[in-house]
């Protein structure tokens, strides 16, 4: 059985001799609070000068123990005690990269149904109804467009191939840019329908990543109401059925929390931001003389309603 040792603190001792260890077979696991210099360990480079240090320490980390045959067979073991499906095994690396190809795909998938959903707004076209007819073909499956990509997953992880191979991930790049435009192109949506009104009040539903969760986490939508309220467009009702209190971001800058009733009858425009289900229980005669600007399809089924961001 291999010994696990743990060195704290990876300076001019520490290093040296957790590279030793690791040498000689044990597996090792080196802490230390600089950021900067874990992350150049890691890549089997050091940030001391020490003669042969480098080489000790390339070798430490190349020799890759706990990332091994049989450190693959344990965890496929301690998995199966729990997980019903398939498990699959490949090495670390390979597995990383599958796991960031998977929310790549997604992100770029989501990048072409918001690029269309750009041109069809340019065009005067419903893209929602345009989506469900090119659907109709067996091989294609648009995804649905919406104000934008977030979450710590589909949001993050192309990122992470993009820095890696810069040259080579042009498309991942530029999906990620067209997604991370969709939220200032739905704030200039909301600032062009405001000018026409003296003193408008903005109704905002939905501030999560997604549908029927309460995560911020990057959220297309809280950010959108963000520079809303930064930009003092006018008085902003925000609506998330799934928390009790706003973010600071928001409270601070004097966004109020209201039920979605209360929000809509007292609104001039509506933005439609998170498919919540709870938002499908409203009456949609509230939204006769409002201004409707849905981010998301919600009210698709509505020629009056396809207002702004169809």
């Amino acid at each position: 059985m291999v010994k696990k040792i743990c060195v704290v603190g990876l300076g001019y001792i520490g290093l040296p001799t957790a590279s030793l260890l690791a040498i000689k077979g044990f597996e090792v696991h080196g802490v230390d609070t600089n950021r900067h210099a874990v992350e150049l360990i890691n890549q089997g480079e050091v940030h001391i000068v020490e003669p042969d240090l480098d080489i000790m320490v390339k070798a430490a980390v190349q020799s890759g123990r706990g990332i091994d045959i049989e450190s693959t067979q344990r965890t496929v073991a301690f998995y199966k005690q729990f997980v019903s499906g398939k498990i699959l095994e490949t090495n670390a690396k390979t597995a990383e990269m599958a796991k960031l190809t998977e929310n790549s795909f997604r992100d770029v998938n989501i990048a072409f149904a918001n690029e269309l959903s750009l041109i069809c707004d340019q065009l005067d076209i419903n893209v929602w109804e345009l989506i469900r007819l090119a659907n109709h073909h067996p091989r294609v499956n648009i995804l649905q467009p919406g104000p934008g990509v977030g979450g710590h997953c589909i949001a993050v992880d192309p990122w992470f191939l993009v820095h890696a191979a810069p040259e080579q991930a042009k498309l991942i790049h530029t999906a990620r840019i067209v997604n991370d435009y969709k939220p200032g192109y739905v704030v200039n949506k909301v600032a062009e329908r405001a000018k026409r009104l003296k003193s408008p009040v903005i109704a905002c539903l939905g501030l999560s990543f997604k549908a029927n969760i309460d995560d911020l986490r990057e959220s297309p939508a809280l950010a959108i109401v963000e520079h809303l309220a930064k930009a003092r467009i006018g008085d902003i009702y925000a609506v998330e059925p799934h928390i009790q209190l706003l973010p600071a971001s928001l409270a601070e800058a004097g966004v109020q929390l209201l039920e979605t009733v209360e929000a809509v009858r007292k609104a001039d425009i509506v933005l439609l931001l998170v498919n919540h289900d709870a938002f499908s229980h409203m009456d949609r005669n509230l939204l006769q003389e409002k201004i409707v600007i849905d981010t998301r399809g919600f009210f698709s089924e509505s020629p009056r309603e396809r207002v702004g961001v169809h």
